[in-house]
């Protein structure tokens, strides 16, 4: 069964900083895409980043600049870089991935909370 291990989520002042982790383990079949989603209270999940296998990566507007997205193809694992949090930051956030089959499977979330 697949896994998706989420980790490095907390509470952080405003201007602040957090890693997220995600480690994802028996995927029998090659990973495309892998990404960060977030869901704040009241709201629908959203889109914060994603990259390609070959490293290409795509951002939410309300992020670019302020989080990085990277990964480890060896270790099948995706990071999110967070700096500069604002409260309205504050959400579940969600580790995706897509394998080459275009299956989707999702971690169980990781909580973010920027307040002072």
């Amino acid at each position: 069964q697949v896994q998706l291990v989420e980790s490095g989520g907390g509470l952080v002042q405003p201007g602040g900083s957090l890693r997220l982790s995600c480690v994802a383990s028996r995927i029998i079949f090659g990973i495309a895409d892998m990404g960060w989603y977030r869901q704040a209270p009241g709201k629908q999940r959203e889109l914060v980043a994603t990259i390609a296998r070959a490293g290409s990566t795509n951002y939410a507007d309300s992020v670019k600049g302020r989080f990085t997205i990277s990964r480890d193809n060896a270790e099948n694992t995706v990071f999110l870089q967070m700096t500069s949090l604002k409260p309205e930051d504050t959400a579940v956030y969600y580790c995706n991935v897509r394998t080459i089959t275009d299956t989707m499977y999702w971690g169980q979330g990781t909580q973010v909370t920027v307040s002072s």
